[in-house]
């Protein structure tokens, strides 16, 4: 009985590592105004990045202060002939330490990139990565499912146990089982509102992955695939592709053997 709980105690904090992660404390300071602004305009400033950082959900925001934070965004906007400058900076309030300076220039208020602006500030802010985890993902065929288990892990390596690579010509079907690795890269703070073959899509993060696998067709040995954007269910147990994919096989003889003349893995289901 002992033995028992145990294991089931280890298998708890092993799953507690991979689903439960940490949403960092960030201070925005009120963006200060300099030569050629408003208190106002800064004003502005200060309510647009808190309402993006807070609109992201992988952070905890706390406005105006420094209070409770681990982390301090602080920042100056300026206007020196036709141009205004945002610039700010991200101090670890637990050192004191400025992580990393950066800046945004236009040439109006409404120019200046917020988006971009607080992307920079949280580049050294650890923010969750929800892509942790071995995933799977089924194609259904009439010989059978073409499969990709893939793990992405926390040093932003990705692990391919299978890849499967398939293409159905002249009524006949070849099926590879390949394998590989690779790396990416993980922005989740792009949680955002995009247009997906007209129609409007809150995606929760974009991806961009880079992967080298052996025994697959000779298309997919190479597979690069930069701004992929996702969504997860409500529980990140899956996710889907709405831009990009993972390409796997072809189809030549038509809608009978599969809708499309290519296949991709776009659906995947979290298993560990």
């Amino acid at each position: 009985m002992k033995r028992k709980l145990l294991i089931f105690l280890l298998m708890t904090v092993v799953l507690c590592g991979v689903f439960a992660q940490r949403i960092p404390v960030v201070g925005i300071m009120a963006i200060e105004a300099s030569a050629g602004v408003t208190a106002t305009d800064a004003a502005g400033i200060t309510r647009q990045i808190t309402t993006e950082l807070n609109s992201w959900g992988t952070l905890t925001v706390v406005e105006g202060g420094s209070a409770g934070a681990e982390y301090i965004i602080s920042g100056r906007l300026s206007r020196q002939g036709t141009t205004y400058t945002l610039a700010g900076s991200t101090v670890d309030a637990g050192t004191g330490r400025v992580l990393n300076e950066y800046r945004e220039e236009a040439s109006s208020i409404n120019g200046i990139s917020i988006i971009s602006f607080c992307a920079k500030a949280v580049d050294r802010v650890p923010l969750p990565n929800y892509l942790l985890g071995k995933w799977q993902a089924e194609i259904p065929m009439p010989d059978g499912p073409v499969v990709c288990i893939i793990e992405f892990k926390s040093d932003r390596t990705v692990d391919i146990e299978r890849y499967d690579t398939w293409e159905h010509k002249a009524n006949n079907a070849l099926r590879y089982e390949g394998y590989g690795g690779g790396t990416y890269s993980y922005a989740g703070y792009a949680n955002r509102t995009i247009t997906v073959n007209s129609q409007q899509v809150r995606i929760d993060a974009t991806v961009n992955v880079n992967l080298e696998l052996e025994e697959t067709l000779p298309e997919q040995t190479n597979v690069n695939q930069n701004g992929m954007s996702l969504v997860f269910n409500s529980d990140r147990s899956s996710f889907e592709f709405v831009v990009g994919s993972f390409l796997c096989g072809k189809n030549y003889d038509g809608p009978s053997v599969y809708p499309s003349d290519t296949i991709a893995f776009t659906r995947f289901v979290k298993i560990r």
